[in-house]
């Protein structure tokens, strides 16, 4: 019996032993540089407003948040990185709306459950855009042509199984049309794809596409917003008025790995929180096109699942092809 209190005694202070610098290092936290990591190619709508947080956070985190783009996988591959940190509060995530649709896509085994989120910070609608001098001046010149020749129309998005790609598959469903859908590593390379001529239309969000439409080299021809976007989109009519029954559109907020210290995961949404309510970090938003839609931890894990059994619905009525 004496041999068994002392054996069990000797795991008990290695097992004291073994958690002592995790709670140092909680207690201690932030000590270094914190990385964060964005999904998605640098230029875009995700990766801007990573990059205004980093810089505002300053304010209210005492290390640096350094930006690191991991794009891939409509998102999978930064997410998963995430997902397989260490749960020590340096490696921050940006969850973004395809989080709720690839694990249904079968392209990745990372869900909405797998992190801790820390807030919501930005929700923006979907938006058709065409080149400037594109002979389709209107949705349904669009759509007609789609109908008339199935495939005719090349249409971009930020990646097979990204919110643009479902969301044009999704006008397919609506409207009887057929695209030929053309994947890119992310949003932005896929404006640039648009604006130099290789494909006829993409889908994607406002801040993606806000200097091209300024400089008069790209027009936007129809929203997925419940309602009409503020200047310089005010003119620019829903699916709604159109009589098709579409709202879709991207989110984008930050999560840490589960198991994640509660006093780090505390530490980090009330610096989030000062944060998104900083005018500097609201007004840089707007500025670039981003609308500001925070919520806090507890609403924006709710929220996530919501959006996950909601594109689990609508991709069950839908062909994907990944």
């Amino acid at each position: 019996m004496k041999q068994i209190r002392v054996a069990l005694a000797a795991i008990l202070t290695t097992a004291a032993a073994m958690q002592a610098p995790v709670a140092t290092a909680a207690s201690d936290y932030p000590n270094h540089p914190i990385e964060m990591v964005v999904p998605s190619s640098a230029g875009g709508g995700t990766d801007v407003m990573a990059r205004l947080f980093a810089e505002v956070s300053k304010k209210y985190i005492t290390q640096p948040i350094v930006v690191s783009n991991k794009p891939g996988a409509s998102g999978g591959i930064g997410m998963t990185e995430v997902q397989r940190a260490a749960p020590d509060g340096y490696k921050v995530g940006v969850l973004i709306s395809e989080l709720a649709i690839i694990p249904h896509l079968a392209m990745t085994k990372v869900t909405t459950n797998d992190f801790i989120p820390l807030a919501r910070l930005n929700g923006d609608p979907g938006l058709i855009a065409v080149r400037a001098d594109s002979p389709f001046q209107s949705i349904d010149d669009l759509l007609a042509q789609a109908k008339k020749t199935p495939g005719s129309v090349t249409m971009g998005n930020a990646g097979s199984g990204t919110i643009w790609h479902l969301a044009a598959a999704a006008v397919e469903e609506k409207t009887g049309v057929k695209f030929n859908h053309v994947p890119y590593q992310g949003a932005a390379p896929s404006v640039m794809a648009l604006a130099g001529g290789h494909v006829d239309a993409i889908a994607v969000s406002p801040a993606e596409i806000g200097s091209f439409v300024a400089a008069g080299k790209l027009r936007v021809l129809i929203s997925m917003a419940d309602r009409r976007l503020p200047a310089p989109y005010d003119k620019v009519p829903t699916f709604k008025e159109k009589g098709t029954d579409l709202v879709i559109g991207t989110w984008r907020g930050l999560g840490v790995p589960l198991n994640t210290p509660p006093e780090v995961v505390t530490y980090l949404r009330e610096a989030t929180r000062k944060t998104a309510q900083d005018p500097a970090f609201s007004e840089a938003l707007l500025k670039a096109n981003l609308q500001p839609a925070y919520m806090d931890g507890e609403q924006f894990k709710a929220f996530m699942n919501s959006q996950s059994d909601y594109f689990k619905k609508l991709l069950s009525g839908l062909t994907i092809q990944k």
